[in-house]
């Protein structure tokens, strides 16, 4: 029940959000298209689900364990400084613990937040309409876990992001990332705005 509530609460979120963007966008005068604003970030709030350990890996698959997904928010900053290049910075915060299955039953362990940085680059803009669009990243980042001992662990990261952009400012964002480091697969979402 818990898992329907929240999407019900992010459903009416982003409908509060295309109501009020479609108020702005019939507010606006028709001579506001012709001026162009440069938007240098993007502030986001979205959900991660990582999809393995990133401990205690080989004793997992000796134990043949099937591993649950781990749940964490998604804070993300993203700095546009050009056109193409995008700098992101993000935190995630497990919102569980990570939950093995072994033998039938459930093994829980600490989740670790993580955080990071790199580059990302647009590859493609397809536009829809006037003033949407949908944009695909790609691009190279540097994450950090915060263990149990609070010592920081590097992990390359690989990820990429498809946004759907309306009205050049409200965002609404799914993708994927890969780490090398700790051979996990995460998947991410979420929506949020231009400035």
């Amino acid at each position: 029940m818990k898992t329907r509530s929240k999407y019900t609460l992010v459903l009416l979120l982003l409908t509060l959000f295309l109501s009020k963007s479609n108020a702005q966008d019939t507010l606006k005068n028709v001579n506001d298209s012709s001026q162009k604003e440069k938007r240098y970030f993007e502030l986001s709030l979205g959900h991660t689900l990582l999809f393995i350990s990133e401990n205690k890996l080989s004793d997992i698959r000796k134990q043949a364990s099937v591993v649950l997904p781990t749940n964490a928010w998604l804070f993300f900053v993203e700095f546009r400084p050009i056109k193409k290049l995008r700098i992101p910075v993000f935190l995630n915060v497990p919102s569980g613990t990570k939950q093995f299955l072994v033998d039938s039953q459930i093994v829980y362990e600490r989740a670790s937040p993580t955080f990071g940085t790199g580059l990302e680059f647009r590859v493609l803009k397809l536009p829809i309409g006037k003033k949407s669009h949908v944009e695909l990243e790609l691009g190279p980042l540097a994450s950090f876990l915060i263990s149990e001992k609070n010592e920081l662990k590097f992990a390359p990261v690989g990820a990429g992001r498809f946004r759907f952009v309306k009205n050049k400012d409200f965002v609404i964002y799914f993708g994927s990332s890969y780490s090398i480091g700790i051979d996990a697969f995460g998947l991410l979402f979420g929506t949020g705005y231009v400035f």
